[in-house]
């Protein structure tokens, strides 16, 4: 018994390696499914959702016949509720209405689930009874099985299945139903969107773009609390991050306010970035930060790094170069109070960094004799962060008191290559002019489009790569001449 064991453990492991996508059981692998409960220490588990890709089942094609809108909706681009309207023939059951909810929690895996329609009607020729709707998956013959009728006859009910006619409008249909309804026949379906505050965003495809208007009624008529639906027209390649945009459907009102970890933002959605799927990534970088740290963030937007690290009680350099980012900024410390606590800048971030960032490092870290301070650049600019690494090059003079209190920096930057990770580490090595093997990591923040990766690279500065150091000089004093930090390694090994 044990061997066969083994060898079922082994046929299943072999199996899936090799035969991932099909769909159908070798004889073996259902003769042991058929002993796997007699056979002690034996169990053959099936995961369809983990190894298969099922083919669709006749159960799941009458679902969407049974569901689908009035066929004569394809095609609609000006939405026409009333045409959504379509009567469908469901089994029911007539019971007593004293003892409907008992038969509901009896038969819960046979009444119709759908959520929007009632599971319960009134009987038109009968006021003491009531009409139970089943699912008509689950009573596919309006007959009842066995264990059902044993069920019913427990609660002294007729066990025989009706005929009802159930009129479904365009409220019971869900929006990816409306709208695979509505577009043509095998073309994507958009029903997802970014929500910031009251606005949905989308990114409509140029075969969705005749119905773009359509979407959007829907989007806002199947999400309570949306009002207004934008569509991004244009890449964000401009100077201050921001896109162009259609509104859709609603209210033309793109001032909202978003809650981001406990945190209130507003923010003008036209004018300045913000991306609600980065809400991770932004709590993720403030637990690495301990209280009385510096952080610098140097594309700040409107604070959704600097913010919360300030209400951490961090000491906060907040830059952005768009005027509309730094005022909202400015807003947004005075709204969560925290104004005092965080020094903001409107300057391109070279100067930010060449600057305010010089400034205090080159005040700072001389006096750190012991790591009770971190310092941590942020840099949340993927197109182009990478980019500003060099200004790190020799940014301050001297030599550090200790190297465990150089300053960390989390750059960011999107990928297309195979090994994003290298890619990414590689181009900041040659923004910096140094290796960061064994000195860096990398972190996969999410994946903005197919073969597009969005990754930070986290790391500190190297010592070399930040300091000039002075040179060794007998006829010179040491303030008098300066050398590049090979020089003064050369220095350190004749020495």
């Amino acid at each position: 018994l044990w061997r066969f064991g083994y060898s079922a453990r082994l046929l299943k492991t072999n199996h899936f390696r090799t035969a991932a996508s099909n769909t159908s059981f070798p004889p073996v692998w259902t003769l042991l499914a058929q002993y796997s409960g007699r056979i002690p220490g034996l169990f053959v588990v099936v995961k369809k959702s983990s190894f298969f890709t099922m083919p669709e089942t006749v159960e799941d094609k009458a679902n969407l016949e049974l569901y689908l809108p009035h066929p004569e909706v394809r095609g609609m681009t000006l939405l026409n509720r009333e045409a959504f309207k379509r009567t469908v023939v469901v089994p029911v059951l007539k019971v007593k209405k004293e003892i409907v909810n008992t038969l509901l929690k009896s038969l819960k895996h046979t009444v119709l689930q759908r959520p929007g329609l009632k599971r319960v009607v009134e009987d038109p020729e009968d006021e003491d009874s009531r009409l139970v709707i089943l699912d008509p998956h689950k009573i596919p013959e309006f007959s009842l099985g066995e264990s059902e009728q044993e069920v019913l006859k427990q609660l002294n009910v007729c066990p025989e299945v009706s005929k009802y006619n159930l009129e479904l409008t365009y409220k019971n249909f869900k929006s990816e139903e409306i709208l695979r309804a509505v577009l043509p026949e095998g073309q994507e379906v958009t029903s997802g969107f970014s929500r910031v505050g009251h606005i949905a965003h989308l990114n409509l495809r140029d075969h969705q773009l005749p119905y773009r208007h359509l979407i959007g009624q829907v989007i806002i008529d199947k999400n309570p609390g949306i009002t207004c639906v934008v569509n991004k027209t244009n890449i964000i390649d401009s100077t201050y991050r921001n896109f162009q945009m259609e509104v859709l459907a609603g209210e033309s009102k793109l001032v909202t306010k978003v809650k981001e970890n406990n945190i209130v933002y507003e923010l003008d959605f036209s004018k300045v970035y913000w991306n609600p799927r980065l809400s991770t990534e932004h709590s993720r970088i403030i637990e690495l930060l301990k209280p009385g740290d510096v952080l610098f963030d140097v594309f700040a937007g409107i604070g959704p790094f600097a913010i919360p690290a300030a209400k951490k009680k961090c000491h906060v350099f907040a830059n952005d170069l768009n005027p509309e980012s730094y005022n909202w900024l400015l807003h947004n410390c005075k709204l969560n109070k925290v104004d005092n606590k965080i020094k903001a800048f409107n300057m391109d971030g070279r100067d930010f960094l060449l600057g305010p960032v010089k400034e205090k490092l080159s005040k700072e870290l001389p006096l750190l004799k012991e790591q009770k301070t971190s310092f941590h650049i942020v840099m949340n600019l993927p197109a182009l962060a990478i980019e500003f690494l060099d200004v790190f090059r020799h940014l301050l003079v001297g030599e550090p008191c200790s190297t465990a209190g150089l300053p960390t920096v989390h750059c960011y930057g999107f990928s297309k290559h195979d090994d994003p990770a290298k890619d990414v580490q590689e181009r900041a090595e040659a923004s910096l002019g140094t290796s960061l093997d064994g000195r860096c990591s990398t972190y996969l923040v999410r994946n903005v489009a197919p073969n597009k990766e969005m990754l930070c690279i986290s790391f500190q500065i190297p010592a070399d790569v930040l300091y000039k150091r002075p040179c060794p000089d007998e006829e010179k004093p040491a303030s008098k001449r300066l050398c590049t930090s090979k020089d003064f390694s050369e220095e350190k090994l004749k020495s």
